[in-house]
């Protein structure tokens, strides 16, 4: 009966020993309440090679204006009264290869790198030589990031805004697996130059809020690597884990009969 007790009691032990309980599960949870922590300034998205622009230009005269609108700039011998742009739209700029984009009578204009409050200062300016007090709208047709690995919707994400956190990019994707890595999020994103970078980002430091990788930019990818449970697992063979648990439940079954033949 000792030897039965015996074996009891090892198999608690290597069940106890098997049921970690993971760590770093919440987010900004490693933190210093005695330090101050500063937000991270949004600064606008910087323009990149590839990039929609949606411009539309307003002014007083709507009859002066219709040629540096794409939409409208082949009606300008059309009929032409109040209210004629009251509805217009924008029109879509590509940025191309050389930072370019080809604007109506402007010509070539050089926008990338430029902030879309930069650009809607540089062609006011230049539009001042044709317009009174010209007004230039600009926004970005193609925000997408894409969040891969250990997440629950993995795949390219759209938003609406352009001012998005890391965060609110994990929830376009539906949040993290249980086990993806909080510690060592890689953050992939093309700089000015061309070149990919690639950072870890810890999400359970709250200082993350400071660091100029919390907010999203334009084709940012995130990848959720997953911990080193899941590696383990994965790296493994697949009927290990199988062959344990065969084992165990015969070793457990086994027990049970030798007690009860012993009675």
């Amino acid at each position: 009966m000792n030897r039965n007790i015996i074996t009891y009691l090892i198999l608690l032990s290597v069940t106890l020993l098997s049921c970690k309980p993971k760590q770093n599960m919440v987010y900004m949870s490693n933190h210093n309440m005695e330090e101050e922590v500063t937000q991270a300034k949004f600064q606008g998205l910087h323009i990149q090679e590839g990039d929609v622009l949606l411009i539309l230009v307003s002014a007083l005269d709507e009859l002066a204006v219709k040629p540096f609108n794409l939409n409208t700039a082949n009606k300008v011998g059309s009929e032409s009264g109040p209210g004629i742009n009251q509805y217009a739209q924008p029109s879509e700029y590509l940025v191309n290869e050389e930072g370019n984009i080809s604007f109506p009578v402007l010509g070539n204009v050089y926008v990338k790198g430029m902030t879309q409050v930069q650009l809607k200062q540089d062609l006011e300016s230049r539009l001042k030589r044709y317009l009174a007090d010209p007004m230039v709208s600009i926004n970005l047709k193609n925000f997408n990031v894409s969040i891969l690995g250990e997440v629950k919707n993995p795949g390219q994400k759209e938003s609406v805004s352009q001012k998005i956190n890391v965060f609110q990019a994990l929830g376009l994707a539906g949040d993290m697996t249980d086990f993806g890595d909080r510690t060592h999020v890689k953050l992939i994103r093309t700089g000015d130059d061309g070149a990919d970078q690639v950072v870890n980002i810890d999400l359970t430091r709250s200082d993350i809020v400071s660091s100029p990788y919390y907010y999203m930019k334009q084709n940012d990818i995130l990848y959720v690597q997953p911990d080193k449970n899941k590696q383990v697992q994965a790296n493994s063979n697949p009927n290990r884990a199988l062959t344990f648990q065969i084992i165990g439940a015969l070793l457990t079954a086994g027990t049970l009969i030798i007690a009860l033949t012993r009675r």
